[in-house]
């Protein structure tokens, strides 16, 4: 591995840190609560991270998800489209994701081992290659993997506060 793609690893397994410390100690009451009526539940959080990075990392790598490939989405047997990640879900969307923490933590894992799998092959030049013109500056693949882990951050991040406050309320807030 380069430097390079050690710091994807940190920080792709940063995300994994979080994400284990978040559903540690959850109960279903907490996973699926929310803030308020129109608020993402910890679960829908956790799910959407995880397909939004499966769904890049195979993008990227030119391979099938790991949603599918191999029976997650089955597993979750969520009434979405199989190709959903998520992106622009409306309140009442966001309560159909309802699964149980072992899935969630198990989804992300293996999510996670791809990750690292792939991160762990790329050489300087793929990662300084341009993917994405449509932007200006253009986007190389070390900028999208970046993106993606900051995007897996703020998320994680959203779910430890969420859990954070039903914790300390004593509530399980509001169920979806």
């Amino acid at each position: 591995m380069s430097v390079s793609t050690d710091i994807l690893a940190d920080g792709f397994s940063r995300v994994q840190g979080l994400v284990h410390g978040v559903l540690a100690g959850l109960d279903e009451s907490v996973l699926t609560a929310r803030l308020d009526p129109a608020a993402n539940t910890i679960a829908w959080l956790v799910w959407h991270l995880t397909r939004v990075q499966d769904d890049h990392i195979a993008d990227a790598a030119g391979s099938d998800q790991v949603w599918t490939s191999a029976g997650w989405a089955d597993r979750f047997d969520l009434p979405l489209p199989a190709e959903d990640t998520g992106y622009g879900h409306t309140a009442e969307q966001v309560g159909l994701v309802r699964p149980a923490v072992q899935d969630l933590r198990g989804y992300h894992d293996a999510v996670h081992d791809r990750t690292l799998g792939y991160v762990a092959g790329l050489t300087e030049d793929e990662l300084t290659a341009v993917i994405d013109t449509s932007w200006d500056p253009p986007v190389t693949l070390a900028v999208r993997l970046v993106s993606v882990i900051g995007d897996d951050l703020q998320h994680a991040g959203q779910a430890a506060l969420i859990k954070g406050v039903l914790r300390r309320t004593g509530t399980a807030g509001q169920r979806s």
